[in-house]
């Protein structure tokens, strides 16, 4: 590998085991076996480097979790409610395979407001994200509306950063993937109930 390879990679290993923001450029230095120099070259600053091996993992994560989900119901395509248990399942799983990537997230989101091209590299990865997902939706449940595909693909994402931050807290009171099933279920059946006939979006 050259040595914008090597700071990658020398960076996520950071990331997983410092997290962002105690990260120094030295660390990434000493991790990626290259010098000082070379993270100006390729990427501007330690922040320009650790913010695109945040965004590279972040999409390697969506990734891992969309195959996950469509391995466990192969043949589950058209179903969504097994669907749904197999996408929160794998998501569920990655959380502790991403436990670090995942910390050292939550620490680039809180650095974003103040950083406007993290902001701006961020909300990137997650239009990437979203059309991933998006394109999982299409392919397993076969919804051919580009838009609607979209939007489920935000609530689903709203739902993994969510459970995320649960999970770091306390792993043990996160639901399972059934548990959230029957929850959607009992929500909808009471919004349903409430809105007497009402189409859902008319409920706000």
């Amino acid at each position: 590998m050259g040595h914008r390879e090597d700071l990658l990679a020398g960076a996520r290993r950071c990331l997983e085991e410092r997290g962002y923001a105690r990260t120094t450029a030295r660390d990434l230095v000493a991790a990626s076996g290259t010098n000082l120099a070379s993270i100006g070259y390729h990427f501007g600053s330690k922040e320009g480097l650790l913010n695109e091996a945040i965004a590279a993992s972040f999409q390697e994560w969506a990734e891992r979790v969309r195959a996950l989900a469509l391995a466990a119901v192969p043949d589950g395509a058209g179903d969504p409610v097994r669907m749904l248990v197999a996408s929160w399942g794998a998501m569920l799983s990655s959380f502790v395979e991403y436990r670090g990537l995942s910390v050292a997230f939550i620490e680039a989101l809180a650095q974003a407001e103040r950083q406007p091209e993290l902001r701006a590299q961020l909300a990137d990865t997650y239009r990437r994200s979203r059309a991933q997902v998006a394109q999982m939706i299409t392919e397993a449940l076969g919804v051919p509306d580009e838009r609607r595909a979209s939007t489920l693909a935000s609530f689903q994402i709203a739902l993994c950063d969510g459970l995320l931050v649960q999970w770091l807290l306390d792993p043990d009171a996160t639901p399972s993937a059934p548990q959230l099933v029957d929850a959607l279920t009992a929500m909808l059946g009471t919004a349903a109930g409430v809105g007497d006939g009402q189409d859902a979006t008319t409920l706000a």
